[in-house]
């Protein structure tokens, strides 16, 4: 369902909310470049249909409101846009309305794809409203590869991925050994979209179920 949260900024954002309001597991869940489309959601009632309580912040809402693109060209070329306007101060505030807007009384995790995959990091590093981050083809982590995370952090790449080479993720491993780093082997940006051409099924059943452990693990039962 669609809810309003509150900024401490006082900026008014729509988030899409799922998964049972006791759940002793909830998760803020990172759109891509592509807003809280279709996808997104399919993402978070996948972690609700595993008992998470689920909010999925509108980031673009500080740029566009009801922002919903396919993964055409053209779809790209905007989304590219729309981020370059939202600036991080702003996104992470978001963040933290999101978090705010889980079960009080639930463990608090983030999980991020694409642009989202680096928000996430930032969670774990910007923020101590979470006791694990995961992150899946965040562009911009090695950027910020050297910030402190405050929590547990796992992160998963494709091998191929042409927006970040094999050698980023390498100063990541130098930069964050305490991190838990997964490739995958012939796989692409995107890899766990399946409205992608780039969609890998085999790829991305491995990724979310070493996701749930992960969380499992560090969120608790």
């Amino acid at each position: 369902m669609q809810i309003e949260l509150n900024a401490a900024d006082g900026h008014r954002l729509s988030a899409y909310r799922a998964g049972p309001a006791d759940a002793k597991r909830a998760l803020v869940v990172v759109q891509e470049i592509f807003g809280v489309n279709r996808h997104m959601r399919h993402v978070c009632d996948a972690f609700a249909a595993e008992g998470y309580a689920v909010v999925c912040p509108a980031l673009f809402d500080r740029v566009e409101r009801n922002v919903e693109l396919g993964y055409a060209a053209e779809d790209v070329a905007r989304g590219r846009d729309l981020r370059a306007k939202v600036d991080e101060k702003g996104t992470m505030l978001d963040i933290e309305a999101a978090a705010a807007a889980l079960p009080g009384t639930a463990s608090h995790g983030i999980v991020g794809y694409c642009w989202g995959g680096t928000i996430a990091w930032w969670g774990a590093t910007r923020s101590t409203s979470f006791k694990a981050a995961c992150g899946w083809y965040g562009g911009g982590i090695a950027g910020t590869r050297t910030e402190v995370p405050n929590c547990p952090v796992q992160l998963h790449f494709g091998e191929v991925d042409a927006s970040i080479p094999m050698s980023d993720v390498e100063l990541i491993r130098q930069a964050q050994p305490g991190v838990e780093i997964f490739v995958y082997q012939g796989a692409g940006h995107g890899f766990g979209c399946e409205e992608r051409g780039s969609y890998k099924p085999a790829d991305a059943d491995v990724a979310q179920a070493r996701t749930l452990a992960f969380f499992a693990k560090h969120l608790g039962s």
